[in-house]
């Protein structure tokens, strides 16, 4: 049905449908499935998504010690203060970090797009939520919209760090959690399309450099990161404010930066955040390799 945003947008707007109603028909099409039961599916991801929000805010503990409670630390300091940043950015960052903070204590997330860049799409609805007042079918749909975002890019550039650098993850989820805020909020399709465009923008280099090889440091703050730029590219496509460049040229042009990024810098370990020396003491720390 679609294999571009400019294709999704173009159904979506010709049928008078919202985007997340044209990947619900794909699926239905492509998995040969009724709609109840391709709804089913993704209101159990949906279920995931909430319960580890919500052990997040319990507190865990990732087994290396290197991440996690900071969640839990965002919202003491919502409680007692006023954040600069306001309440639903900041309430997006705790629950963005503290999906990825269940992932590194080996608990059970959602990846949306992958596991380490698993907060950015739960984090940003369960925050919004206090706003937008969403039923539960809306809150399914928000998925169903990132999905057919992440779609796109999976099918024309990269989702993971190892072949893109974490602009492929991170980028691509915060992104793909910019186009379901403004469905939610009453956006277009093409308004979609220019939030996830301008959040991809804002990611477009990242470097995957994880300290020790693990999804801890920097991933947890990185979604929290994603999450930011998520808001701000919905409120800003909300207003009006459009991408000069087309949505499907951003995402080639992440796909060119990620085949031009060298190995040091896709997941191996070997440079940027990793190879500091607070980095390669840690890794030294924690497997007793000495670098």
């Amino acid at each position: 049905m679609f294999r571009t945003v400019a294709e999704l947008v173009e159904v979506a707007e010709k049928e008078n449908r919202l985007i997340s109603e044209v990947m619900i028909l794909q699926e239905m099409d492509v998995k040969e499935k009724s709609r109840e039961e391709v709804f089913s599916e993704m209101e159990k991801n949906l279920d995931v998504m909430e319960k580890a929000v919500e052990d997040s805010l319990k507190g865990v503990k990732s087994v290396t010690g290197l991440t996690g409670g900071d969640a839990v630390k965002v919202q003491e300091y919502m409680k007692n203060n006023t954040p600069l940043s306001g309440n639903i950015v900041l309430d997006a960052v705790s629950k963005a970090m503290g999906t990825n903070e269940v992932n590194a204590a080996m608990g059970t997330i959602c990846a949306t797009p992958t596991a380490g860049s698993a907060g950015c799409v739960p984090g940003t609805l369960f925050a919004v939520k206090h706003q937008l007042n969403p039923t539960r079918e809306q809150m399914v749909r928000y998925l169903f919209t990132a999905g057919a975002f992440g779609f796109v890019v999976a099918n024309n550039s990269f989702i993971s760090g190892a072949a893109g650098g974490c602009q492929a993850e991170v980028g691509s989820a915060g992104a793909m959690a910019s186009a379901a805020i403004v469905e939610m909020a009453g956006g277009t399709p093409q308004q979609s399309a220019d939030a996830f465009a301008m959040t991809l923008k804002n990611m477009l280099g990242l470097v995957c450099d994880p300290v020790a090889g693990l999804v801890e440091v920097p991933c947890v703050k990185r979604n929290a990161g994603g999450s930011t730029l998520a808001i701000v590219s919905a409120d800003m496509a909300l207003a009006g404010v459009t991408s000069t460049i087309p949505c499907d040229e951003v995402i080639g042009a992440m796909y060119r930066i990620g085949k031009q990024m060298p190995s040091s810098l896709r997941e191996t370990g070997e440079g940027g955040l990793a190879d500091t020396p607070t980095g390669r003491l840690l890794k030294e720390k924690l497997f007793g390799m000495s670098v």
